[in-house]
């Protein structure tokens, strides 16, 4: 019998580096509260820490001279997992829904699928409109293009057409985003 390797997901944890790590002459302080306390030495800096019974935290290394903050590890730790959170929880992805549609539709189908277009555009989504040819119906092309014509009309004062239609193989597709989020109004 042939065992699979198990695989653990790994926490991708951000390294901090505090207290004796910390290895800058100078350094600018931070207290808890965001209160500067000044440029001075990090052994200077690390006794201010130690005097309050909290860590010495380094925040910015980049910057001239380093940021540094007075705080309990545990705390700032915390303070940073609920700032990615909220970070993650605003960050919003465009996604694009997909209509499917055949060339010989009937009107209360037709009527259906596009009152869930009209749906998703309220919605602020992009919608990519499908219409698949079967057999031989790829010889009537037009009567496809004339289906388009009938969706972009019925959804002109919600949305723009962001992608005329085109024809890949035996599907046509064509792009329709809400007003104002089309691609030439972003550029």
């Amino acid at each position: 019998m042939i065992r699979k390797r198990f695989k653990k997901r790994r926490k991708t944890s951000t390294w901090i580096t505090a207290n004796h790590r910390i290895r800058f002459p100078q350094v600018r302080v931070l207290l808890e509260s965001g209160e500067m306390l000044g440029v001075m030495s990090t052994s200077e800096a690390q006794s201010k820490a130690d005097q309050e019974k909290k860590d010495l935290i380094l925040i910015t290394e980049n910057a001239k001279p380093p940021v540094v903050k007075i705080i309990e590890l545990s705390k700032y730790k915390y303070q940073l997992k609920r700032k990615q959170a909220k970070h993650r929880k605003n960050q919003r992805t465009q996604k694009t829904k997909e209509i499917r549609f055949k060339i010989f539709i009937e009107d209360a189908d037709f009527q259906a699928k596009l009152n869930k277009i009209i749906n998703f555009l309220k919605k602020n989504q992009k919608v990519k409109l499908s219409l698949e040819f079967r057999g031989r119906q790829i010889v009537k092309k037009d009567m496809g293009y004339e289906l388009m014509g009938r969706i972009f009309s019925a959804t002109s004062d919600l949305a723009d057409i962001e992608q005329e239609p085109k024809i890949v193989g035996k599907k046509m597709f064509a792009l329709i985003a809400p007003k104002g989020k089309s691609k030439n109004e972003q550029s």
